[in-house]
Order: structure tokens, then sequence, then C-alpha cells
């Protein structure tokens, strides 16, 4: 990982006394001398100034001949060779990879999204030879990698919303990996209505109830109206009279309560 020492160990077994051990860098099929070692005297020599001085200061031998970079960087990446001056053939060959420390994922919430389904992206920043995956629980569900520099890398999910599974986006390399679970309450809520256009609605179609029953009730008292108009011909006991005036008080209230409602 980027940032981390590393170790390119040699078999000092392999090395005669009087052999001279070269460190070297291939860069564009070229061997750049990097490190030089005089096992007769045990001198030792640092060419940490070749490539423009990319490994300035980062290299180290100890006693065994073995190469230390330290704080790795991803230019580090490439072919090590150790040759001694009895062959030209390599007594050893290095493949390092370093590779960029890994950003957290990010989940946001995609648009358009549905009614019915909630669309998602999650997202990693400045990365390389990654691969970047949703997770159901512990299944794969779908997953995207990148070989080459990036500087973004995205990959999109469409979950419903009162979809109860657990899911989480993961960006990882063969040696480290960042995750980032995802809250669907958080970033998938639906609106809901507000309160005072509720109270609205709510008064609303409580007055059209009260219309409703006032246009009944006005039909109704009409009806018994004429209904007692026609039986005052026929009743001739007094108390009826009576009656018909303390009927006549209510038949007033509802009168007046339908011009109202006929204004």
């Amino acid at each position: 990982m980027e940032g981390e020492s590393v170790t390119l160990n040699t078999d000092v077994n392999t090395i005669k006394k009087d052999d001279q051990i070269r460190w070297s860098f291939i860069h564009n099929n070229n061997k750049i001398l990097i490190a030089l070692i005089n096992r007769q005297n045990n001198i030792s020599t640092l060419h940490d100034d070749a490539l423009d001085g990319r490994f300035r200061d980062r290299l180290k031998l100890d006693q065994t001949g073995s190469l230390i970079i330290t704080n790795t960087r991803t230019t580090d990446s490439g072919l090590y060779t150790i040759t001694g001056t009895s062959t030209e053939k390599p007594l050893d060959t290095f493949n390092l990879t370093v590779y960029a420390r890994l950003s957290i994922p990010v989940i946001s919430r995609d648009s358009p999204s549905s009614q019915q389904n909630c669309s998602l992206l999650c997202s990693v920043l400045n990365v390389s030879r990654v691969t970047l995956s949703w997770y159901k629980g512990n299944s794969l569900f779908s997953s995207i990698s990148e070989s080459d520099f990036s500087i973004s890398l995205s990959l999109p999910l469409e979950v419903e919303y009162q979809d109860n599974n657990s899911y989480s986006c993961v960006v990882n390399n063969p040696i480290r990996n960042q995750t980032t679970h995802l809250d669907i309450s958080q970033l998938c809520h639906t609106y809901s209505v507000s309160v005072p256009l509720i109270v609205l609605v709510s008064a609303a179609a409580g007055f059209l109830l009260i219309v409703a029953a006032v246009r009944i009730f006005c039909i109704c008292r009409k009806t018994d109206q004429e209904v007692q108009n026609g039986e005052e011909i026929t009743y001739a006991d007094p108390t009826f009279f009576k009656r018909k005036a303390h009927k006549s008080v209510r038949n007033f209230i509802s009168v007046y309560i339908c011009v109202l409602y006929e204004q």
C-alpha cells in the first residue's frame, strides 16, 4: 500500500564474496542502477537520484544486501533485478505493485427515482486497479472494475422504498478494502404530506358533510311541513294547536337555516 515500506529480500548464499551486487529498476525496458554493494570491502552506494530523484531518501540496504524502499509511491511499481559482476543473468527479479490508498465510498441519492424504487449511486475518487461492488447482505449484487487510473468510479443501485435488506458498497484492491453501509431510511425516505395540508383537507371534508346534512335536513323539513299542513284541516282538537305552536318555532328555525343555506 502507498506510504508503507517494502523489503526485496535477496539470497546472499548465491552471491560470491568478491562480487558486486547491483540493484536495478527497469524503466522503459532500460536497467537503471539504483544501488551498488561491494561485497569485498562491504561498501554500499545508493543511486537514489536516478530518474530525476524518484527514489531520493527512500532507499536502504541491509547487511544481507536486501533492498528496502520506504514511503512507497505508486510510481515505484515495476520490475527490480539484482545481478552480480560474475554473471549478467539476474540473480533474482521482483515485480512490485504499489496500490494507492483507498478512499471511502460515498453513497448518494440518484435522480430521477420512481414512486416505487429509490435510485442510488456509490462513488469513489482517485482510484486505480480497484473493484467497486454492491453487496446485498453477504452476497455480491453487482460490481465494476478499473485497471487504469481513474478520477472517479461509480456504480448504481435501485431498491424499493420498503426494502428491509442490508446493502453495502465496497471498494477493494488485492490487499485492502473500504466499506460504506447503506441506510435506506435516511436516503430513500418518502415525502409525507404536511400537517397544514392535512388540516385543510379535513376542514374541507367536514364542511362538505355539514352542507350535505343541512341540505337533507331542509328537504326533510319541507316534506314534513307539507304533511302537517294537510293534517291541520282534519284535526279539531284544541290541544293540536298548542302542539302546532311549538312546532312552528322549530319550523321557523329550520326555514331560517335553509334560507341561509340557499343564499
